[in-house]
């Protein structure tokens, strides 16, 4: 489609924005720059700066990945400030085209060209190349998707949901007691509560206060991180644990939910940061645990999507299609 180059490609989440650009049919992803959110008063204001950091011509057409649901014109991010109307930015940026898709519907378009020098297995056997594959991710907050195959001319069809706010369960004692401190505090308790980087930090203060700590202020996921794997903090390394096992345990059901019989994908910014760590953690083993169905999820495979650039670019692109 000659009204979609030169293309701008975005995938934008709570922290950071990334940016690419693909200059025609044939011509790869480039020019990628991560701009954090911060540092910009709205989304539009960041697709200009990449424009001129990059000095590149103003794009016919540009597919932005952004995290939070797209249910009509208005954008409003879920953990971020920004929102815009599609169709105004669209105008603003004088563009022939302008789509506009959940960031994790884009990484999930992505999943089928991954190479696999960019993914770590974490159990499992190898996978049917045309089945439903299921792809969740803590960072800023926690995506989840799928992709379903329609035919076998590797067609697929990407489920654009919002599954990292279904209700969290607890499995243990001390997660039944956690999720009660996390509820007294923001009434419902979803995935995404403990599955994120400000969920860490959640279950990392409740923690404390189960074993009559006193609270302390910590600066986000990566200290906790730094605390339990560089630190040997047993109260952090606990934490990550924990975390690790709620994860295993919503993969489960998601892969159980989609039959996801061609894998599940871990995608986000925590995950990668754990490799060397995570392959022994719980996870597995919690990804499994579903009693009578435990057979049927040892043999699906888990890969950590840990890529040196975003996937989610092409998946944007792929949107085009």
């Amino acid at each position: 489609m000659t009204d979609t180059f030169p293309r701008l490609l975005g995938d934008v989440g709570g922290t950071n924005a990334r940016f690419g650009w693909q200059a025609s049919p044939h011509s790869g992803i480039e020019h990628v720059l991560v701009l954090p959110c911060t540092a910009h008063a709205s989304l539009e204001a960041a697709v200009r700066a990449y424009l001129d950091l990059k000095q590149l011509p103003a794009p016919t057409a540009c597919a932005l990945g952004i995290a939070t649901p797209i249910t009509g014109d208005l954008v409003r991010m879920t953990n971020h400030h920004w929102s815009f109307s599609i169709s105004e930015m669209q105008s603003r940026l004088g563009l022939a085209r302008l789509k506009v898709i959940n960031d994790f519907t884009a990484l999930v378009l992505a999943l089928p060209s991954i190479p696999l020098e960019h993914l770590v297995q974490v159990g499992g056997k190898s996978a049917p190349t045309f089945s439903p594959k299921a792809l969740i991710g803590p960072g800023t907050g926690l995506g989840v998707s799928g992709l379903l195959p329609t035919d076998q001319n590797d067609h697929w069809v990407a489920i654009a949901g919002e599954g990292g706010h279904t209700t969290l369960a607890a499995q243990t004692e001390i997660e039944y007691r956690v999720i009660e401190l996390i509820r007294q505090r923001y009434g419902h308790v979803s995935a995404e509560r403990i599955l994120s980087g400000p969920g860490l930090v959640d279950l990392y203060l409740a923690l404390r206060q189960l074993q009559k700590q006193a609270p302390i202020d910590v600066t986000g996921a990566a200290e906790i991180t730094a605390r339990a794997l560089q630190d040997k903090d047993p109260l952090a390394y606990q934490c990550i644990e924990m975390f690790a096992g709620f994860l295993g345990s919503v993969a489960g059901d998601l892969a159980l939910t989609l039959g996801a019989r061609g894998g599940v994908y871990l995608g986000g910014g925590i995950v990668p940061r754990w490799l060397g760590w995570f392959e022994t953690s719980v996870f597995r083993d919690r990804f499994e645990a579903k009693g009578r169905f435990s057979t049927y999820l040892k043999d699906i495979p888990v890969w950590v999507i840990n890529a040196p650039e975003s996937p989610a670019l092409l998946g944007a692109a792929r949107s085009f299609n």
